[in-house]
């Protein structure tokens, strides 16, 4: 039982868990951070998307068995690997996103209506979307935004359209990098894991990043410099974090492109300690810029 019970956590990857920290935006950029009410609804919100997106892992890994024993990491994963039952998984999947979504529900209508969303399009990317070329990327992209939607719905904070876009930018630019890893490090199987693999290439991959990476930056600079950004905020002060954000970018393509990194951002963004420098540094400018 102890073993099962392993092999089940480790299935719903705790790591990668860190890609719903997007909740918690909402409420630090409204500067409603040290609200205890607010936090604690925004932590509660965070843990409903933790058992969401771990259930929703599973399931995924039960569909693609035999596609990850393909792959050179992902084939040692409990249910590629055999050691975990299908059946089991599946089950305990199932009962997990019932339990969280019955969470959501409790907490905020909002929030709740949300991670539906955030279900639905997991579970329609699982068995149709992903095999379809460059609407993949959209609906990877599509999961961040409704976790930062779920965030603000949570705290009840309305998200500006300048957080939406640069969120959706920032999730197509982690997207597309880890595509053209895949693309490489798989070479001649990769239709074979992922069907739409076989319709992308290196240079079309390259040439998207580009445009989304330009996009995302322009974006992120204008919105620190928008009269009602300044106007919510008081202050002009959030440019200065534009040469940080600026590195990070930087130093994340190069990373995809000089040693060849990509495919697990989550895993990379903390991993790599000049890019966590940067980061760290980022959210120690932004605290002090609003909250100083």
């Amino acid at each position: 039982m102890g073993e099962t019970l392993r092999l089940l956590g480790l299935s719903l990857r705790p790591r990668q868990w860190t890609k719903n920290l997007i909740l918690l935006a909402p409420l630090v950029f409204s500067r409603h951070l040290f609200e205890m009410d607010r936090a604690l609804r925004a932590a509660a919100a965070f843990g409903v998307f933790c058992l969401l997106s771990g259930g929703i892992y599973i399931l995924n890994d039960v569909r693609d068995i035999e596609r990850d024993r393909l792959h050179p990491v992902k084939a040692r994963r409990p249910l590629a690997s055999g050691a975990l039952s299908p059946r089991l998984a599946w089950r305990f999947a199932v009962l997990l996103l019932l339990g969280a979504l019955a969470l959501a529900f409790w907490l905020d209508l909002g929030f709740a209506l949300a991670a539906l969303a955030y279900v639905a399009l997991h579970i329609a990317y699982a068995l149709w979307i992903k095999a379809i070329a460059i609407l993949d990327i959209f609906a990877i992209a599509g999961g961040f935004v409704l976790r930062a939607v779920a965030g603000g719905e949570a705290v009840a904070v309305p998200l500006s359209p300048w957080f939406f876009i640069c969120t959706m930018l920032l999730a197509l630019f982690l997207g597309l990098s880890k595509r053209r890893h895949e693309l490489l490090v798989l070479e001649g199987l990769a239709a074979e894991h992922r069907a739409s693999l076989a319709m992308y290439t290196p240079l079309l991959l390259d040439q998207m990043i580009a445009l989304v990476t330009a996009a995302t930056i322009v974006t992120y600079a204008l919105y620190t410099l928008a009269p009602e950004t300044i106007a919510r905020l008081h202050t002009d002060a959030l440019k200065y974090t534009v040469p940080v954000a600026l590195y990070g970018i930087f130093r994340y393509l190069y990373l995809v492109y000089q040693k060849g990194e990509g495919g697990n951002p989550e895993t990379l963004l903390l991993a790599d300690r000049p890019l966590l420098a940067a980061i760290l540094l980022y959210g120690a400018m932004v605290l002090w810029i609003l909250y100083r």
